[in-house]
């Protein structure tokens, strides 16, 4: 006969980790496993619905996480921009702390963000 898997609520299946607890990327490879179980046909129906339930609270928690970061970004480029700008005004040494702040802010201005961020 086979085991069913104990489940107390949607936010402490899987690894018996609450979401929350999880780095992203431990999060992201769980949420690929729960797909792949889904993409298979390989879910026990006594589980479909816990395993759906896991995967929704990943999914909302990712999302917070982005939210969060894309916040923080939207904060940060500012200050990197008038950075830049301060520093071409006062004629900066081009050093290698200027160059990099005149990439990110390049990239950000042209949409090319950090990979995979947004």
């Amino acid at each position: 006969m086979a085991t069913k898997k104990r489940v107390d609520d949607g936010d402490d299946l899987g690894r018996g980790a609450a979401v929350a607890e999880l780095s992203y990327s431990e999060a992201g490879q769980e949420l690929d496993a729960i797909i792949g179980e889904f993409e298979a046909g390989a879910i026990d129906v006594d589980l479909l619905v816990e395993r759906l339930q896991r995967a929704t609270s990943i999914v909302d928690e990712l999302d917070r996480r982005l939210r969060r970061t894309r916040m923080q970004v939207e904060e940060l480029v500012p200050r990197l921009e008038a950075i830049g700008r301060s520093d071409v005004d006062t004629a900066s040494d081009g050093g290698e702390g200027d160059l990099i702040a005149e990439m990110v802010v390049e990239d950000v201005a042209e949409g090319e963000g950090p990979t995979g961020l947004f």
